[in-house]
């Protein structure tokens, strides 16, 4: 059982979140009638400061701060692909981000598939892209409990049976309420305590690391000795050239797949303004370290003799927490690491909610739906997938939610063209874009679940091991590039175009005025 002083640190953690949360209200305030964007954008008006917190908070998950380590524990080096692709993503954000946001802002856009829909006049198109949000979104949220439970698990401040659900169940409920009342705002606000505790946790560890082992150069021999590399040259923690095309690919595909994902647009389409996203991108390779250095907390995890359960890596960081730390540190960093899962799982029901209504419900359901019901419906549906993640794992097996996960890591990468390439050029048309979303959606899932759920796969037999989204991806774009001639020349039509945008990058002229920061 957890010791009296770990538990008292652990719930102060989770009570401060929690009363911040009931703080979110105060966080630039709007006088404006009941709004969708009010709600999940929290009116468009966060600074650099929350900004950075806010979408730093929600693309550094709980889970990501469990599993990469848990994989570093059980695999070596290819754990390490989440460094490269985190550090891709911050000038694909720097360049997407911003002129993405900037046509939003313009045209009262909150999703990608808002301008999707504006951009090629296609409600097909729009629709495919809100549907496969929402669909790679669900078990990415449920991956968030997950984390949670193997965090309170490994300090046992899990009890067995249904006290520990219900556990969880309260650790949750507060961030679900507050959500539903003030949007956006309300995980904003707790990842400030986010970044605090996580940052200063994670230092007090390593650092107690260091101290044990004398030096990174002894936890990582130790590491190596654990995984039975007695060779350096040979060393599990060194990728072998098989391994490199699994690698370079698996970062470049997590790092244009991760910006397509609804709840980091989502973030970043609460900024104040263009500015103030390229600081923040500037700005995300200080959470970037974060994560590397969660990664060498797997390495130390090895080199200590920690015991991980069979199938259950992603507890080796948590159970060598309870390993060498007093227990009210123990309780900070486990209380840190939850709070870390609910700044995302609040991001992810909100854009998943509205993807729904904007997308779906507006579009096909009740278009003339005035804006205090689209809220009215977000908040429900945003409620509703709280309560479907939370039945997921309490239903189906761990498991059954990292498969759909590296699934929905596949699907969402596949709106890449029409959301990325659509920014730039309206050259490929839209029905060859639904065209080539379909088969990269169907190869991507076929390669998958044909290794049995790897995500790294030889496209033949004995050719090179790569990332499935990207072999999917490379389909999607050869469909769509070479539909878009044929369909053409058959004549058929486009919609209209709604963003201001050039149709296609013109080379030596300057775009128009209205355009050129869009």
């Amino acid at each position: 059982m957890a010791g009296a002083a770990m538990t008292t640190t652990f719930l102060t953690v989770i009570g401060g979140a929690s009363l911040l949360a009931v703080t979110a209200r105060r966080l630039r305030p709007s006088d404006r009638l009941p709004s969708l964007e009010g709600w999940a954008l929290a009116d468009r008006g966060l600074g650099a400061g929350w900004t950075w917190l806010l979408l730093g908070g929600t693309v550094y998950t709980a889970y990501t701060f469990t599993a990469v380590p848990g994989l570093a524990y059980g695999n070596g080096a290819s754990a390490f692909f989440a460094v490269p692709y985190t550090v891709i993503v911050c000038p694909l954000a720097f360049v997407l981000l911003g002129r993405l946001w900037e046509v939003a802002r313009r045209h009262g856009y909150i999703t990608a598939a808002d301008f999707v829909r504006g951009r090629y006049g296609s409600a097909p198109l729009a629709l495919v892209v809100a549907l496969t949000g929402i669909l790679a979104t669900m078990p990415y949220l449920a991956l968030q409990l997950l984390g949670i439970r193997a965090v309170l698990t490994a300090g046992g401040l899990y009890p067995p049976g249904a006290a520990g659900d219900l556990a969880m169940v309260a650790v949750f409920a507060g961030l679900a309420v507050a959500t539903y009342r003030h949007g956006l705002r309300a995980p904003t606000v707790i990842a400030a305590l986010k970044a605090v505790a996580v940052f200063v946790s994670l230092t007090v560890v390593c650092w107690l690391v260091l101290d044990r082992f004398g030096g990174p150069g002894a936890v990582f021999d130790g590491a190596a000795r654990a995984l039975g590399g007695t060779d350096p040259a040979h060393s599990p923690l060194v990728l072998t050239p098989g391994q490199q095309p699994a690698y370079a690919t698996l970062a470049l595909g997590s790092a244009l797949a991760l910006l397509m994902y609804p709840h980091v647009l989502t973030a970043g389409f609460a900024a104040d303004g263009t500015r103030t996203l390229r600081k923040v991108s500037a700005g995300l390779p200080a959470w970037t370290a974060l994560l590397a250095l969660f990664g060498f907390l797997g390495i130390a995890a090895l080199a200590a003799g920690v015991r991980a359960p069979a199938g259950g890596a992603e507890a080796a960081v948590p159970m060598l927490v309870d390993r060498l730390m007093p227990g009210p540190l123990a309780g900070l960093v486990f209380g840190s690491i939850v709070v870390g899962a609910l700044v995302p799982a609040a991001v992810m029901s909100i854009a998943a909610a509205t993807s729904f209504v904007r997308n779906v419900y507006v579009e096909y359901v009740h278009p003339t739906a005035t804006p205090k019901r689209q809220v009215r419906v977000a908040k429900a549906v945003s409620l509703t997938a709280k309560l479907g993640a939370v039945a997921f794992v309490f239903g189906l097996r761990d498991q059954d939610a990292i498969n759909l996960q590296l699934l929905g890591g596949v699907w969402i990468l596949q709106v890449f063209p029409a959301v990325a390439v659509g920014l730039y050029t309206r050259w490929l048309h839209p029905r060859a874009l639904l065209a080539g979303w379909a088969v990269g959606m169907a190869a991507g899932t076929h390669l998958v679940v044909r290794e049995g759920f790897s995500s790294i796969v030889p496209l033949v037999a004995g050719s090179p091991e790569i990332y499935a989204g990207v072999a999917a991806l490379v389909l999607n774009l050869a469909v769509a590039v070479s539909a878009t001639p044929v369909l053409a020349r058959l004549g058929v039509p486009r919609g209209p175009d709604a963003t201001d945008l050039p149709s296609r990058p013109r080379a030596g002229r300057r775009p128009p005025t209205g355009a050129n920061n869009a």
